[in-house]
């Protein structure tokens, strides 16, 4: 891997994460989800070829997140540790998540997972989260720490490096039946009133 490539890599990263912000309409404390596999970045089959550097690349990157836009990052970790996630310890404490016992490395939680562990202040483990918002780089499926009702973005950024990106927002459910209002209505007959 070149410097130049690598720096491709990060800035592409950065590009997401801003993409991600604008259209999600992320707010300060919010929960972002990220899954990534660096051997996907690479050109590589999930899982066979992940490096450090790919994921310290896509890290800084993907920081502007909580350094601009004051969210909450969540690194998923592979199926060998059942997709548990690396928060920092604080966000752990303040949102109630339940915390697991694992370290995090290349090998079994992902070069991804390993790097966050290493680069976030107090980092930890837990076992599942609700997200408002993700950002899937190499089909890694993090559609099980969204919220519900997940909504697909469909946004100008495509790949990072040679993997494919998609990326989702979240919104309430929507309750009720035929008679119900999803905006605040402006009611100006009193024979609109319930019966």
């Amino acid at each position: 891997m070149t410097q130049p490539w690598i720096e491709t890599v990060r800035e592409e990263a950065a590009q997401a994460a801003h993409v991600l912000a604008e259209a999600a309409k992320l707010k300060p404390g919010q929960l972002v989800v990220i899954g990534c596999s660096t051997s996907e970045v690479l050109g590589e089959r999930i899982g066979t070829a992940g490096t450090i550097e790919v994921a310290e690349a896509l890290f800084e990157g993907l920081a502007v997140l909580s350094q601009e836009y004051g969210v909450h990052l969540a690194f998923q970790c592979c199926e060998h540790l059942n997709r548990a996630l690396v928060v920092e310890r604080k966000v752990c404490e303040q949102l109630g998540f339940t915390e697991v016992s694992a370290v995090p490395v290349p090998r079994a939680g992902g070069s991804m997972a390993a790097a966050a562990y290493q680069k976030l202040a107090e980092a930890c483990l837990v076992e599942e989260i609700t997200a408002h918002a993700g950002i899937d780089i190499g089909e890694t499926l993090i559609g099980m720490h969204l919220r519900r009702v997940a909504i697909p973005l469909r946004t100008s950024i495509k790949t990072i490096g040679h993997a494919h990106v998609a990326m989702a927002a979240t919104r309430p459910k929507l309750i009720g039946g035929a008679r119900a209002v999803y905006e605040a209505p402006v009611i100006q007959d009193s024979s609109m009133n319930c019966k």
